[in-house]
């Protein structure tokens, strides 16, 4: 069983065209993206997983690996399951789904993520949550928030702030989910098969798909934040915590 980690990557982004290249602290965001991901011990190998070949030029230029992919994938889960096909993964190898507008992340998470697939040969997928201490930041619906049950597996994922609290004189605990994903080459092959559900379209987060389907998510709590990429604006926002 290997480690592999995969960031996909399109050039078409709604809100932020051209997102993967868009330059911070003089680097385009897929690198450090990737610089990141190649950090992590665990990896055999990092693939950055696109559509365009601007991108792909741009890889292999700070010597990066990239594979080409059909641009008409509907998620990036997707784009991994060509990517990882093409690769030559084999059934019972660890995948890694790297958000490409996370440009700076503890490669401990990676670790966080990939454990409980050495220790239970029952888990499929593996997510992250990270606790929540800002009121704008649970109001906000570009931080997609997570519950979990008592065995730390997921039970819902929302674009509103979960769980509601009625007492509002109680202690308000609300997790973000963080948007890195493990799975076993297996199930991710099941995965981008199955139908999507009304849950799923009704948020647009792909992750619902599963848990309606009756499959579990195993998700670890990081004790570190992602920082993210949405639009334009987030840059010099970004640029300002990597200082």
């Amino acid at each position: 069983m290997k480690v592999f980690g995969f960031i996909p990557a399109r050039y078409a982004s709604q809100r932020f065209p051209g997102k993967p290249l868009a330059v911070i602290e003089g680097k385009p965001m897929i690198q450090h993206v990737y610089e990141c991901a190649i950090s992590c011990p665990e990896f055999s190998e990092v693939w950055v997983a696109t559509d365009d070949e601007r991108i792909s030029d741009v890889v292999s230029g700070f010597g990066g690996r990239a594979v080409m992919t059909d641009h008409s994938h509907r998620s990036g889960t997707d784009r991994i399951r060509e990517a990882a096909i093409k690769v030559g993964l084999e059934k019972e190898d660890i995948v890694v789904n790297i958000q490409g507008d996370q440009p700076k992340f503890s490669p401990s998470i990676i670790t966080l993520l990939i454990r409980p697939f050495l220790e239970d040969l029952n888990i499929q997928m593996t997510t992250l949550k990270y606790k929540l201490t800002d009121e704008r930041d649970i109001q906000n619906p570009n931080h997609v928030k997570v519950v979990t049950d008592r065995h730390g597996y997921a039970m819902y994922f929302s674009r509103s702030a979960i769980p509601y609290f009625r007492d509002m004189n109680s202690t308000r605990i609300c997790y973000k989910h963080l948007g890195l994903y493990g799975f076993r080459m297996e199930f991710l092959s099941l995965y981008t098969q199955l139908s999507e559900g009304e849950l799923e379209n009704a948020e647009k987060l792909e992750q619902l798909r599963v848990l309606e389907h009756g499959i579990k998510i195993k998700v670890l709590e990081s004790p570190f934040d992602s920082i993210e990429v949405d639009v334009p604006e987030d840059i010099l926002k970004i640029e300002g915590r990597m200082a």
